[in-house]
């Protein structure tokens, strides 16, 4: 009696043997692609500057540079234009690039237009929403663990985050924007600061905790005033009178 013909093969099944293949190829992940040569150099030397990792005076060469982060010569020179147009260095044909360091100047107008910003701001701001006063609470309550931790770098961002989030509170978007673009000048700043006056830290929260509280209160008066005085710290310093 002849054998049954087999059964036609069911498309929705695979063979077992095929199916290892299968999940390793789908197990495969694709290449995390980095970005552009030149951006990352751009990102390397802008983080280490404002982390003071290299310092205001420090000449940066092309090739050490291209070592460090593992690129050619041609996207170092592209990057570094772009910082020198940021006013972070100052480039020096066939010697390399300055890191320029923090002036007096800098930060009589950094300070000038904080203060003109953030106490218009902060008036604005009032009566503070619950958002605005919870996203304070956990930026200082952050900013205690960084500061606890030695982490100084990370401090000055979230104390540059504290500030912009009453000026965002504010409601313009201009300012808001004007105030972004000195985000740099300041965690340069507060870096340089706290490395050069570590206990400057302390106050600086505690400063944070009363604008916290006059905040939390409505009173406008006190906030602009704690703001005031919180901020023209930074003029005592490039006068060289800090107290």
């Amino acid at each position: 009696m002849p054998s049954a013909p087999p059964a036609p093969a069911d498309p929705h099944v695979h063979d077992s043997a095929d199916r290892p293949a299968e999940r390793a190829q789908q197990d495969v992940k694709q290449p995390v692609k980095q970005p552009p040569a030149a951006d990352r150099v751009y990102a390397h030397v802008k983080q280490a500057v404002l982390e003071r990792r290299y310092e205001g005076g420090t000449l940066l060469t092309e090739g050490e540079l291209a070592e460090a982060v593992g690129v050619s010569r041609t996207p170092v020179r592209e990057a570094l234009l772009r910082l020198e147009v940021e006013g972070l260095i100052k480039l020096y044909p066939k010697k390399g690039a300055l890191v320029l360091p923090v002036s007096a100047q800098e930060i009589a107008d950094v300070v000038e237009t904080r203060q003109l910003v953030e106490e218009h701001a902060a008036r604005k701001a009032l009566p503070a929403p619950p958002q605005l006063i919870a996203r304070l609470e956990e930026l200082l309550a952050r900013q205690k663990e960084q500061a606890a931790a030695g982490d100084l770098a990370g401090a000055a961002v979230t104390d540059r985050c504290f500030h912009a989030e009453i000026v965002r509170s504010g409601g313009n978007e201009i300012l808001s924007r004007l105030y972004d673009q000195l985000r740099d000048r300041q965690l340069r700043m507060g870096v340089a600061v706290m490395h050069a006056h570590p206990d400057r830290i302390t106050k600086t929260l505690t400063e944070h905790e009363e604008i916290l509280e006059a905040l939390r209160s409505g009173d406008a008066e006190a906030v602009v005033d704690i703001i005031h005085r919180h901020v023209s710290w930074f003029s005592n310093l490039a006068r060289g009178e800090v107290r």
